[in-house]
């Protein structure tokens, strides 16, 4: 009796570590806003109710200290893989406002991230938040603890293994990264490029125009005006992304499982 409660105590004991370390790398979950003992909490109470779905008869863990660190730094390495690529899509609209900022001269501007935790640009702010908001729309809260439970019939406990599929799909989603970026940010860069061309021509034609001193202050105008009318088109293509990128996320779980 005493094996058994000690050997569910160990079990339950790596899927909390598991747990913990897709909450603390995980959107919304890991912002430093979120108190230490909140995510200590609700990893917790998840650990339980999946140690309770889970069919651990099968299982069995030495409890002593080299195998459970051997499997508890396994289970943390699983949860730590699982929330950075959580997190890759919300790297993508940061740097997507990074590049519709520069285009604007609001490259020197800054302000900080509440997801990554560090300075960044104010157009990657707003995409950012805009991102975070259709995140909660769409449950995606939900989502982030529904592919933690369901990573556990897919990755059992200590079987994680780093295979060729899973780190293939690892790298393309780390790569896809720029992908997003760049289709969130084409419409308001080829715009102004159109405008850097005007730029050049103008300022062959008439050399004596302040052409920077002229042309900023249209930047700008221009440069809001455009997110106006995008920010609700974009909308559509958020939920759309982070929908497919839930798909996605649960090919990388089940190669990491194979």
């Amino acid at each position: 009796m005493t094996n058994i409660l000690v050997n569910d105590f160990v079990i339950t004991f790596l899927i909390f570590l598991r747990v913990i370390a897709v909450l603390g790398t995980a959107p919304i979950f890991g912002h430093q806003s979120v108190p230490a003992i909140a995510k200590v909490f609700l990893a917790g109470i998840i650990a339980y109710i999946t140690f309770l779905t889970l069919n651990t008869a099968k299982i069995q863990v030495e409890p002593d200290f080299f195998s459970m660190a051997f499997y508890g730094l396994k289970e943390i390495i699983t949860g730590l893989i699982i929330g950075f690529s959580l997190n890759l899509i919300f790297y993508g609209f940061s740097f997507a406002g990074m590049l519709i900022g520069n285009d604007m001269g609001l490259n020197m501007a800054s302000a900080l991230n509440p997801l990554q935790e560090t300075e960044s640009d104010v157009i990657g702010q707003v995409i950012n938040v805009f991102a975070i908001l259709i995140f909660f729309l769409i449950d995606g809260h939900h989502y982030i603890i529904r592919a933690v439970v369901s990573s556990f019939r897919v990755i059992p406990l200590g079987k994680y293994t780093l295979t060729q599929p899973a780190f293939d799909i690892f790298i393309r989603y780390t790569g896809a990264v720029f992908v997003i970026a760049v289709k969130i940010a084409s419409p308001v860069m080829v715009s102004f490029f159109l405008v850097h061309l005007a730029e050049g021509i103008i300022a062959r034609v008439i050399p004596q125009m302040p052409i920077f001193f002229v042309t900023q202050p249209l930047k700008l105008g221009l440069g809001f005006l455009l997110l106006v009318f995008i920010l609700p088109i974009y909308m559509y293509f958020f939920k759309g992304m982070l929908a497919s990128y839930e798909n996605s996320l649960y090919d990388l779980i089940k190669a990491m499982g194979s």
